[in-house]
């Protein structure tokens, strides 16, 4: 899939099947639409194409406001939603800036402008509650008029449901919020992952008591959907995915930075890895249960002591899993 920052570069295909949303998650509801996208592309002889923005247009908003509140909780990084877009076959994901200047634009200057001049759209798809331009004047009678005069074709998908449950990035962030995170994976289609790069940091796990060394990925927004502390499986450190726990937040024991970090302790560590061997690595690590909420500790031996007993919930968890697993092998026999 080729990745674009805005529409004003050469290698963009001429025309175009498009879609545009934030698809903060790639949910169930956005895979289908994707689908759908790529067949109507395929039929038409076009690439698959979608618009997306960064910012959020709600954080773009509720920093213009001043209320940081008002921005929504965060399911994805970037990182993640695009590698979902392209493990859902599409073509190229056009990254637009939201900012003042594109939140000014009437609706007809949006599809004039983005869609049929910067993106060569012939196709358009988008969902049913879809609004757009200034002050959200746009809807899908809009488009579909717009598409009407200026060449291009319009439809809509209506919404997509999971035993009797709509699917949308808010019900997932609701999900993630409480912590069910079996309701999450049946929303997403998969299990929740916060995929980066394990970074450098302060090495304070390894004074921890027994020394409860950790992979650190940084979260690159200050509202993941998901916090506290969570039973994970972690993969690209090695030939099978590893169990462990960890801590999505911003450690308020250790930091007053606000930064958000998922801190991963890896109940086996590989020997072929050796000590320093996950630096620099992409990891994926799968949000699988959680434990409980993150709490602020009075010090580093309540920290320990609490670390401890989570990492004992850990595998208290995965043996419970594995039990169960065997028994469903059983019962298929």
């Amino acid at each position: 899939m080729q990745v674009f920052r805005g529409f004003h570069h050469p290698a963009i295909a001429p025309a175009c099947a498009l879609t545009i949303g934030n698809f903060d998650g790639v949910h169930r509801g956005h895979q289908a639409m994707l689908a759908l996208l790529r067949s109507e592309a395929q039929h038409r002889g076009l690439p698959s194409c979608v618009l997306t923005f960064e910012p959020h247009p709600r954080d773009h908003f509720a920093k213009l406001a001043g209320k940081p509140e008002l921005a929504p909780a965060r399911i994805a990084t970037l990182r993640d939603k695009l590698a979902e877009l392209e493990r859902c076959g599409i073509d190229q994901t056009v990254v637009l800036k939201f900012d003042s200047r594109l939140a000014r634009l009437s609706a007809r200057d949006f599809v004039e402008q983005v869609l049929v001049k910067g993106l060569g759209a012939r196709y358009v798809l988008v969902g049913d509650d879809f609004r757009f331009g200034a002050q959200r004047q746009g809807d899908y009678a809009t488009l579909d008029a717009l598409g009407t005069q200026l060449g291009f074709d319009v439809a809509r998908m209506m919404s997509y449901e999971v035993h009797g449950l709509r699917v949308s990035s808010s019900a997932v962030r609701e999900a993630l919020g409480a912590g069910l995170m079996d309701r999450a994976s049946a929303l997403l289609g998969r299990p929740y992952a916060v995929t980066g790069h394990v970074l450098h940091g302060l090495k304070l796990g390894r004074t921890l008591g027994s020394g409860f060394r950790t992979l650190n990925l940084r979260f690159s927004h200050p509202k993941p959907a998901a916090r506290g502390i969570f039973v994970v499986q972690v993969e690209g450190l090695g030939p099978t995915p590893l169990p462990g726990v960890a801590s999505l937040g911003s450690r308020p024991t250790v930091d007053d930075s606000g930064r958000m970090l998922l801190e991963v302790h890896c109940l086996e560590w590989p020997a072929s890895l050796g000590p320093e061997g996950g630096y620099g690595r992409l990891a994926r690590v799968e949000l699988l249960h959680k434990l409980r909420d993150e709490a602020r500790f009075e010090g580093l031996d309540s920290l320990t002591a609490a670390i401890a007993a989570d990492v004992a919930a850990a595998r208290a968890w995965f043996d419970g899993h594995a039990a169960e697993r065997r028994q469903t092998t059983r019962d298929r026999i």
